[in-house]
This record gives structure tokens, sequence and C-alpha cells, in this order.
């Protein structure tokens, strides 16, 4: 699989999503510093939409579940805000979430100008070339890793 040839023209912000329309989630939940600023970058940037939200008081934290499509049919993201925290160390047993495309390069083209930090840009695996990914970081510094896959439709 190789990603195809990067955009030539400049796409704005609302482009980007179109590179994610097609993608699925494969796993997390993430605790956030700022739901508002967390779900501006998953679904703003990346395409998906809030599928549920729960507030809850006593516990002192809300729950907003986003992706690209319904839960009974994809798997979700869990941002958790916990109100009386504002910053996470994130720790050396995280890794990433990943998320599969059908574009690569035109995916990451186009979240470079929209100002995403590219960490790994788009190439092959080093032990195995016909796996393409790249790596991207979030607002509050969670990786995400963007793997190739051709038809990365997950709606039935």
């Amino acid at each position: 699989m190789r990603p195809s040839r990067l955009l030539g023209s400049e796409a704005d912000a609302a482009m980007t999503s179109v590179h994610f329309a097609h993608s699925r989630l494969l796993h997390t939940m993430l605790r956030v510093a700022s739901l508002e600023r967390a779900i501006a970058f998953y679904c703003g940037q990346l395409g998906m939409r809030v599928l549920r939200r729960s507030d809850h008081p006593h516990g002192r934290f809300t729950l907003v579940f986003l992706g690209y499509a319904d839960e009974d049919h994809a798997a979700a993201l869990e941002l958790t805000h916990n109100w009386d925290a504002s910053t996470y160390q994130q720790g050396t047993a995280y890794g990433h979430i990943a998320i599969a495309v059908s574009d690569l390069a035109g995916a990451c083209e186009a979240l470079h100008r929209a100002g995403v930090h590219i960490l790994r840009p788009p190439g092959p695996l080093h032990d195995d070339p016909s796996e393409w990914i790249a790596f991207v970081k979030d607002p509050d510094g969670y990786c995400v890793e963007l793997i190739q896959r051709d038809g990365a439709m997950t709606t039935p």
C-alpha cells in the first residue's frame, strides 16, 4: 500500500476532515485538560463527531464520546475531563491511539497546513515497507498514529 501523492493546492481547515471521512478509530480513552480544545482537535481536524456527552457532578467529571460512526458500529474515543484537574502527566506507559485513513499523505499534508504537529511524516515501517504510517500530536500532547488503509470506512 503506497500513499497517494501529496495535495498540490492549499486546503483550509474544513478540507482537513475530508481525509478522515472514511476512517475508523481503533482504540482508547484519554484524560484531557480542556474538553473544548480536545473536541476542536478530534472533531475539527480529524473529522470525528460527538456521539454522546454526560456530566457527573457528584464525581466532578465529564465524559464525551467521539467517533466516526455510531458506537453500535465502531469503537469510540472517550474524552474524560476531571473538573478539578488542569494538567496531566502522560507517563511512559501511554503509547498512542491509532486511526485508519485512506489517504495518509494527503491527510498529513492537510493537517500540517492546519498547524497540527507532525511527529513522524508518512512513510513505511522499517521492518515492513508495505505498512505506511505517520504520527501527529493532539493539543494535549498525545500521539495519534495514522495508518494507511485502503477503504478505511467502518460504517456498514
